[in-house]
C-alpha cells in the first residue's frame, strides 16, 4: 500500500484509491437502484404489496411521476432540468464542495448515484418506481426506493460533515479578503 503523495497531504486531498473505491459503491447502488426497479415492474403489477415485517415493512409497487411526496407530479422535464443542474453543479463544483474531506466525496457520489438513479426512470418510464414502505401501525411514510435512499444519506453525510468540520484555512482567508473590499 502507498502512502498519500506530499501534494495530498498538503492540500488533504482524498487518495485516488478513497475516490475511486467511493465512485464503485456509487456505481454499484445505482445498479442495485436498477435491478431491484426492474424486478418489480416485471414481479409485481401495480398496487401489489408483500409484507416483510407486519406493522412495519412492505414490499409495495407504486410509481410516482413527481419528485419527493409527488411533489410537481407530471412535470417530469422539469424534474430532469432540476437534476441535470444538480449534476453539473456537483460536477463543476466537486473540489470546492469537498473541501479535500473524505466524506464529502463519498456524500457526493452517493447524490450522483440517486440523482441519475431516478433520471433514468423519468427519461424511458417516464415515471419513478417506488417500492420500499415503512410504517407504524396506520401511520405510512411515502414508498421510496434505492436511489432516493442514496440521496437522502449523501444530503445526510454531506449535512453533517458541512457542521462539524472546520472551514478551511483558505476558506476563511477568502472571506475576510472579501470583506475587506
Amino acid at each position: 500500500m502507498s502512502a498519500p503523495s506530499d501534494l495530498e497531504q498538503q492540500k488533504n486531498l482524498p487518495s485516488k484509491k478513497f475516490f475511486l473505491i467511493s465512485l464503485s459503491v456509487a456505481i454499484a447502488l445505482f445498479l442495485a437502484d436498477q435491478i431491484t426497479k426492474e424486478v418489480i415492474v416485471q414481479t409485481m403489477s401495480l398496487g401489489d404489496r408483500i409484507v416483510v415485517i407486519n406493522g412495519f415493512f412492505n414490499i409495495t409497487s407504486v410509481r410516482n411521476n413527481g419528485a419527493a411526496w409527488n411533489m410537481f407530479a407530471g412535470k417530469q422535464w422539469f424534474l430532469l432540468l432540476v437534476s441535470f443542474a444538480a449534476m453539473a453543479g456537483i460536477i463543476f463544483f466537486f473540489q470546492k464542495l469537498t473541501c479535500g474531506f473524505k466524506e464529502r466525496v463519498f456524500a457526493l457520489l452517493l447524490l450522483c448515484s440517486g440523482i441519475v438513479g431516478n433520471c433514468v426512470d423519468r427519461l424511458f418510464r417516464n415515471e419513478v418506481v417506488d417500492f420500499l414502505e415503512f410504517h407504524l401501525g396506520r401511520f405510512y411514510w411515502p414508498s421510496f426506493n434505492v436511489a432516493d435512499s442514496c440521496i437522502c444519506v449523501g444530503v445526510f453525510i454531506f449535512v453533517i460533515s458541512s457542521l462539524v468540520r472546520p472551514e478551511p484555512e483558505d476558506e476563511k482567508k477568502s472571506a475576510k479578503d472579501t470583506e475587506k473590499k
